[in-house]
């Protein structure tokens, strides 16, 4: 490699290695361009890029960028997956946990979690989490739960108060099918109502009654004139 080609690799891993909060390192020795090839495949599906350099390189760019946990790790042939923005940390740890197993050749040694130093113990129990979109769906479940509890807690006195409100209107209903049932048969109360003008008219009566006699006076006086008369 030429002078310019190691320069210019040694300043992109200095800038990656600036830029990358997430990045694992495995001993890749013993693995085949086949095996290379796949897992990188794996490892870009996932959203990191999986980088075989050469340690005298990648030192000069690690010394660069201050990485002091990478520094440590360079021990023997590394390949390195940087984790992208907005990729999976699980599944890449999986991917590299996986192809250990497999191959039983490669070796994971470490390497730095959100800017945190991590060992191969940690990146084995890493793997072993589900999937990055189910632990973002179990935290959200844990998050809604209580909420949801605060709000049934909440509206849970207004659903028994529109509860006892429908009973109420329905005794209403129910009072107000009787009440007609009752008006309905009620007949001989509107015979009687007549009796009250009835009895209002009984003086009317007695009036009349009272004023036939004067009227039979003057009659009686009209016969003893005509009587007086015929006499003379």
């Amino acid at each position: 490699m030429k002078k310019e080609d190691k320069e210019r690799v040694v300043a992109e891993l200095t800038e990656r290695l600036r830029t990358t909060e997430t990045l694992l390192v495995a001993d890749y020795r013993g693995l085949t361009m086949p095996q290379i090839d796949e897992l990188r495949s794996k490892l870009i599906e996932h959203g990191a890029r999986f980088a075989v350099v050469k340690n005298t390189l990648t030192r000069r760019a690690a010394e660069a960028a201050g990485s002091d946990t990478l520094l440590a790790l360079l021990e023997g042939p590394t390949a390195i997956a940087f984790l992208e923005s907005g990729g999976d940390p699980v599944a890449v740890a999986k991917a590299l946990v996986d192809a250990a197993r497999e191959t039983r050749v490669l070796e994971v040694r470490g390497g730095m979690l959100e800017g945190r130093p991590i060992e191969a113990a940690e990146i084995e129990s890493l793997a072993k989490l589900p999937p990055l979109d189910v632990l973002r769906s179990q935290v959200l479940a844990t998050v809604i739960a209580p909420l949801t509890g605060i709000v049934a807690l909440f509206t849970a006195p207004l659903q028994d108060l529109y509860g006892l409100i429908d009973a109420r209107i329905e005794q209403l209903e129910a009072q107000g099918d009787t009440s007609g049932a009752e008006a309905g048969g009620s007949e001989p109360q509107s015979v009687e109502t007549p009796d009250e003008p009835a009895a209002e008219a009984e003086p009317e009566v007695a009036g009349v009654e009272s004023g036939s006699a004067p009227q039979e006076e003057p009659e009686t006086t009209e016969t003893e004139t005509e009587t007086e008369e015929e006499e003379q």
